[in-house]
């Protein structure tokens, strides 16, 4: 489904959505990354636990990001209606300084990530 038409009340829930840097970062890493946990979004832009849901809510409640529930953990994404507005406007942004250290922070930790299952998977037990 996408996103066809809008209202003025929706417009201005959005644009002050987009109006913080912490969200537009956020964003930012969702639309780079498809989808994140809190945990790895706390992490890569050094948030409390608490900053980090509260920002995800603004975008939730905006109508531009979504989650899925996996056990315990929370995945956020950019909602599929919303991507074509969204995805031009975090292009035009790509480049800036911010949105690329946090981008190789989370790339640096995702690479952590998977060498050590690699090395978990492949660790020979000696009983």
């Amino acid at each position: 489904m996408r996103l066809k038409h809008f209202s003025v009340a929706f417009g201005q829930q959005l644009f002050k959505a987009l109006g913080d840097e912490s969200r537009v970062r956020m964003l930012h890493l969702l639309w780079r990354n498809q989808e994140m946990c809190i945990s790895d979004l706390e992490q890569v832009l050094d948030f409390t636990q608490t900053k980090t849901s509260r920002q995800l809510l603004h975008l939730k409640n905006a109508g531009l990001v979504s989650f899925r529930r996996l056990d315990n953990w929370a995945f956020y994404f950019i909602k599929d209606e919303m991507a074509d507005l969204v995805h031009p406007f975090l292009g035009y942004m790509e480049k800036d300084a911010q949105l690329v250290r946090d981008q190789q922070i989370y790339q640096t930790l995702w690479s952590n990530r998977e060498l050590a299952a690699y090395k978990l998977q492949n660790r020979r037990w000696i009983g």
